[in-house]
């Protein structure tokens, strides 16, 4: 895990502390992260199903241990990433920064503030349609890279982008 460091307030010289941030994702998204990873681990489990009744190269015992593998690791997967990721994935707008943490295998944690805010997007795909839930995108003049919030609420989603914009208007920053 990285560890954190402080930002500056544009134009103060005064250090932002990079903390935890306070709010979780939406309980909804560890049913989105849980159907996205079971969505690939049925492909995998039907390709070596295919490669089991299809192939004809002999090795059935190879093909049973190739499916128990897959099952014990898909099962461990499903079971740990999506409580692990809730866990970890938090954010918190405040009219100085935002906040982030996210990852759950690497971790990573954000802090952008508002002065440097360039533009926030918000992205629901199809599946994120079907659990309510958006990602926002802050992306800032840091050539990190902008940051991500994902997993939340669409409303919850659609009130930050907002603030966002309002405090970075308000903001007295060139957002270079």
């Amino acid at each position: 895990m990285e560890t954190p460091t402080d930002s500056t307030r544009a134009g103060t010289g005064e250090a932002i502390e990079l903390r935890l941030p306070r709010n979780r994702v939406s309980p909804r998204a560890k049913a989105y992260w849980l159907t996205r990873a079971l969505a690939g681990w049925i492909v995998l489990v039907a390709a070596e199903l295919v490669w089991f009744f299809v192939g004809d190269d002999g090795n059935t015992r190879l093909h049973l241990i190739g499916l128990m593998v897959t099952a014990v690791l898909a099962a461990a997967h499903l079971l740990i990433m999506p409580r692990w990721r809730y866990a970890v994935h938090r954010w918190e707008i405040t009219p100085d920064a935002v906040y982030t943490r996210f990852g759950w295998i690497d971790q990573e944690w954000r802090i952008a503030p508002i002065s440097r805010i360039q533009t926030v997007d918000s992205e629901r795909g199809a599946l994120q349609r079907l659990f309510r839930l958006a990602d926002l995108t802050v992306t800032t003049a840091s050539s990190a890279g902008p940051l991500k919030i994902h997993g939340l609420d669409v409303e919850v989603a659609q009130r930050a982008a907002d603030e966002l914009t309002g405090n970075a208007v308000a903001s007295e920053g060139d957002a270079t």
